[in-house]
């Protein structure tokens, strides 16, 4: 039996809202006030884009969604994700919309609960690659999409570009 139109509508925006707030990169970006300094506010602002989103266009495919959210990041953040979690979040977003629309609100839950125990700390994404192999048991339920992983590393190096048109590349001298 599906759940009424309004829980699923609600319990959606939770999931949009723990995804994003679970998104280091998001986080990052809000945090070091690349959004300005209504970077809290746009973050907000970026959950119901989401939501509107979903809502108003059927069957997004996940290449669709990642667009709509590096749109939005170079846009309102003045920031270009390509640590590989744009897949993941969209990948999570539509996921969870999918739970929502057939009323699968029970594994939707759990999947909101474990996002909000897994907010990031400014932190180093670590991409994951997804086991393709699940036991008959599991097959019959579907999982959420893994959180995304992070950890105290530092980013490797970047490589110095190379200067052109005679302008002059000055970096920080590390610690």
């Amino acid at each position: 039996m599906a759940a009424p139109r309004e829980e699923t509508r609600g319990l959606f925006g939770q999931g949009v809202r723990a995804v994003l707030g679970s998104w280091a990169a998001l986080q990052i970006a809000v945090e070091n006030g690349f959004g300005g300094t209504h970077g809290p506010e746009k973050a907000a602002w970026l959950g119901g884009a989401v939501e509107e989103y979903f809502h108003n266009n059927a069957d997004l495919e996940q290449d669709e969604i990642e667009d709509f959210l590096a749109k939005v990041l170079d846009r309102e953040f003045d920031t270009v994700v390509e640590d590989g979690s744009l897949a993941q979040v969209s990948q999570q977003l539509q996921w969870l919309f999918g739970q929502c629309q057939s009323g699968e609100t029970g594994s939707a839950h759990n999947a909101i609960a474990r996002l909000a125990q897994a907010a990031p700390q400014a932190c180093v994404l670590a991409a994951q690659a997804q086991p393709e192999s699940q036991s008959s048991e599991e097959e019959e339920e579907e999982e959420m999409p893994e959180a995304m992983e992070c950890s105290r590393a530092e980013p490797p190096p970047s490589p110095p570009p190379t200067p052109e048109d005679g302008w002059t590349l000055v970096q920080k001298k590390k610690k």
